[in-house]
């Protein structure tokens, strides 16, 4: 098993605490004027989502966990259960409604997403950072108004409501980006 030093705590690394699966979700290194340098981590679980904080001191190693993530496209939800395809082996997995909640608004059937596997079982699931995606409703544009920066809401095919520019209008396909919620632009294709 790899073990990490202090200084490879990074956000996004995944570690084993107390036999579970963790994400480290932020980390910040300290070096105070006196005494020894640490580094201070927020953690998410990855089994059941918890998050705490933990501090890790410079001479103290984490264990690296050893989970896997995998490419699987979304096919439905029978709702109890989130159900995911790897497309190579067609092998299917299912994810919990409170696996998939803080995703659940961006989930589209027949997408790709990254779900993360731990000893055999589907435990975490990520969207892709970017989507395209339709604008179900959305207030018409009204014509004049061009205060610039003025945004309006508008709700996604995913069940999603973004801010959106008042100049675009239901069903048009715009880029969004899934980690901060905010729209890019609107879709080429």
């Amino acid at each position: 098993m790899a073990m990490l030093s202090h200084n490879q705590l990074k956000q996004g690394t995944k570690v084993l605490i107390d036999d579970l699966p963790w994400i480290i979700v932020k980390a910040d290194f300290v070096k105070p004027g006196k005494g020894q340098a640490f580094t201070k981590i927020k953690i998410k679980n990855l089994m059941d989502g918890r998050v705490i904080d933990r501090t890790f001191k410079s001479s103290d190693t984490v264990a690296k966990a050893e989970v896997m993530d995998k490419e699987m496209q979304y096919l439905y939800n029978d709702g109890e259960h989130y159900h995911f395809m790897d497309p190579d082996t067609y092998e299917q997995v299912a994810l919990s409604d409170t696996q998939v909640e803080e995703v659940k608004d961006w989930l589209k059937e027949q997408e790709t997403y990254e779900v993360t596997m731990w000893e055999g079982q589907a435990i975490n699931v990520m969207p892709p950072s970017h989507m395209i995606l339709t604008i179900t409703e959305c207030e018409p544009g009204i014509k004049g108004d061009t205060v610039s920066g003025a945004t309006k809401p508008a709700t996604l095919e995913t069940g999603k409501v973004v801010k959106v520019p008042l100049f675009v209008e239901e069903g048009e396909r715009i880029r969004v980006d899934t980690r901060t919620g905010e729209y890019m632009e609107r879709a080429k294709e």
